[in-house]
């Protein structure tokens, strides 16, 4: 493999400057440890309102230049901030190049229902290159996330393919969730000054009216990946492609899964300053002390004989939580377990919660919204988490679930069916079930419950989970040796 390699990463969102879901974790974690590895890291992101208002210092890098498009020019600059705990071997820290356009990112949201929608995103792509061809660097990989940068591969062909200096760069497109596509009228082709090269967008999608970034990213990227092997074959099936399966079983020998790794530096029992008590695989006694600090933090009764089940999640339908409400009365009647939820989401699920907390007050503890620091107690005090999901296509909780001691129930789908093993014959690290629905997972979690009852085998299966190591270190070889692939391909073009 060349070393070092020049990586552009191309990022909506990255922890802990802009966040709403795992995408911001995945670009922050894997540039961070590319960077430590002592590859060459170029990591693009907006500037956005909330961010710029947030009080960060942020650095001058690049001075105002014009953004075209058809009939106006969007001025643009890069300023620079660095990345928490990002230092290389040389004490160097990573540097997040922050795109700085009032115009397009100036906004409270990320992500708006505005007219100019489609402009933000194209403007986002195309200001990333051209700050890599204003410093005269040139990647071996663009690698774009989601559809917010799923123009990238075609602008690099079209808009851009007159300039040397990027002709040897390939691109990487990385899909972290399929159901968000980035669709908008077949208009905004003309608004972003693609009319040229309509005929490179897919022509049923435009003959229905429509332009979709995504898809559009899908037919250009040099390769594709995303967030894990099995999400990676489940997305070219009619059940879980959105419509796109079609185009990626096409693109299936250029198509890579790699499941997203854990930042064991924010994510270990050992050291979390958010517990009450710290704790490891050698010493469990910390984990008993955090269970009874949660119960008497969520106000409900303390020293259950059962298990405590703790959810951390949004509350969407992807997340499969419509299945409880079949038999959670049946379970808090019978059994004397505890259920702690923390998240939010769709307005019907967040009221059954309440009401639930509201039936059982002394079983259920319920907080809508979001808390890092209760997150990180639900995940070491619990004694089972709870991820029932329709599709998930990675998953970060059953991981930490795992390092913290709790033992993940999980639908076998995504992410889930590659990081957790079923319990079987003396070996797994939790409870998997399979159909979708309420009565599989009920199963599951009456055998958690036999389960629970016998002592060595849930310390035994504890200790396995403990374990497993799905740091970045480890997951990172993976991409060095796809980028190695990419760029191999481009060779031999």
């Amino acid at each position: 493999m060349q070393l070092p390699l020049r990586i552009a990463m191309v990022s909506a969102e990255c922890a802990p400057f802009a966040k709403t879901g795992g995408l911001a974790d995945v670009a922050a974690a894997l540039s961070r440890t590319l960077w430590k590895r002592g590859h060459q890291v170029r990591l693009f992101v907006p500037l956005y309102g909330r961010i710029e208002r947030s009080g960060l210092q942020t650095e001058p890098f690049l001075s105002p230049f014009p953004v075209s498009f058809p009939g106006w020019d969007v001025p643009v600059a890069v300023r620079k901030a660095p990345l928490p705990d990002s230092e290389n071997a040389d004490g160097v820290p990573l540097q997040v190049e922050f795109i700085h356009s009032p115009e397009l990112f100036g906004r409270e949201e990320l992500y708006t229902n505005d007219d100019d929608e489609p402009i933000r995103w194209a403007g986002f792509c195309r200001a990333a290159i051209e700050a890599c061809q204003r410093t005269g660097w040139a990647p071996d990989v663009f690698h774009a996330n989601d559809w917010h940068t799923g123009l990238l591969p075609l602008l690099l062909k079209s808009t851009y393919g007159w300039d040397d200096l990027l002709r040897g760069s390939s691109t990487l497109l990385s899909i972290h969730n399929l159901g968000y596509q980035g669709v908008f009228a077949e208009d905004a082709i003309r608004r972003i000054g693609l009319e040229g090269v309509r005929d490179q967008f897919h022509q049923e999608r435009l003959a229905a009216g429509a332009v979709n970034y995504l898809e559009t990213g899908i037919l250009h990227a040099s390769w594709l990946s995303t967030v894990s092997d099995t999400y990676a074959r489940e997305i070219q099936t009619p059940e879980y492609g959105h419509g796109l399966q079609g185009l990626l079983a096409q693109r299936e020998d250029h198509l890579a899964g790699i499941v997203n790794g854990v930042d064991y530096g924010e994510w270990d029992p050992a050291t979390d300053p958010h517990l009450p008590a710290n704790f490891g695989p050698n010493d469990l006694f910390g984990k008993r002390m955090c269970r009874d600090a949660l119960l008497d933090e969520l106000r409900v009764a303390p020293e259950p004989s059962g298990p405590v089940l703790g959810i951390v999640s949004r509350l969407t339908q992807q997340k499969g939580f419509e299945l409880i409400p079949e038999f959670a009365e049946r379970l808090l009647d019978h059994h004397d377990v505890r259920l702690l939820v923390l998240g939010s989401g769709e307005a019907e699920q967040e009221s059954y919660f309440r009401w639930l907390r509201d039936r059982y007050p002394a079983k259920v503890g319920v907080h809508i919204g979001y808390d890092n620091g209760l997150a990180h107690r639900i995940e070491a005090g619990a004694d089972i988490f709870l991820m029932p999901s329709r599709y998930e296509p990675c998953g970060l909780n059953q991981m930490y679930s795992l390092k913290y001691g709790t033992i993940p129930l999980v639908r076998s789908t995504g992410g889930l069916a590659d990081t957790v093993e079923r319990l079987e014959d003396g070996s797994g690290t939790g409870f998997v079930f399979y159909e979708h629905t309420s009565v599989a997972l009920e199963d599951t979690l009456a055998h958690a419950l036999e389960v629970w009852r016998d002592p060595e085998t849930w310390r035994a299966m504890q200790l396995r989970g403990m374990a497993q190591d799905f740091s970045w270190e480890a997951q990172v070889d993976r991409y060095e040796d796809l980028y190695a692939a990419i760029m191999a391909d481009l060779q031999l073009a």
